[in-house]
């Protein structure tokens, strides 16, 4: 990759949603930045961190309520069993195409050098635990410590 004072170095991603298709995205997206040699962060703070929670990582929803792209009235979207049949639906197009489950994913993603944070704030709002986290997760850190990691020419803060 072309090393220049506008090229990307470094991408810096923040997850606040957990749901499925968001925080595919930001794993997507910290992958791929990877395999361009990209260095990637991801810091998940609020229901981001439910992709990095043990019992709550592998239970992620589609979300049908509130998601014009879904193509469906908001009414329709919120009838008891949408969410379940929308992200029945989603696994299975994504298992297709070969795309990992969330735990395999994390995975990978720490194999390739991806760091993973967790949101102090958001970790004692929800009165979350280090040992509730994914093992992969570097550490919990303060706004302040993302900033201070965020530093640097070439670096992209990328919010999801």
């Amino acid at each position: 990759m072309k090393q220049d004072s506008e090229s990307i170095q470094k991408m810096m991603i923040i997850l606040s949603k957990g749901t499925l298709e968001n925080v595919y995205a930001a794993f997507v997206l910290a992958n791929g930045a990877r395999m361009e040699g990209i260095n990637a962060d991801v810091f998940f703070t609020f229901f981001g961190l439910e992709a990095i929670h043990k019992k709550k990582l592998e239970h992620l929803h589609v979300a049908t309520v509130g998601n014009p792209a879904m193509h469906i009235p908001t009414m329709i979207g919120g009838l008891p069993g949408m969410e379940a049949l929308a992200t029945s639906m989603m696994k299975k197009e994504m298992e297709k195409i070969d795309m990992p489950d969330i735990l395999e994913f994390l995975e990978i993603l720490t194999a390739s050098g991806v760091k993973l944070w967790a949101c102090k704030l958001a970790m004692d709002m929800f009165h979350y635990k280090k040992e509730d986290l994914y093992e992969g997760v570097e550490d919990i850190i303060t706004v302040g410590d993302f900033y201070n990691k965020s530093q640097g020419p070439g670096t992209h803060i990328l919010f999801i």
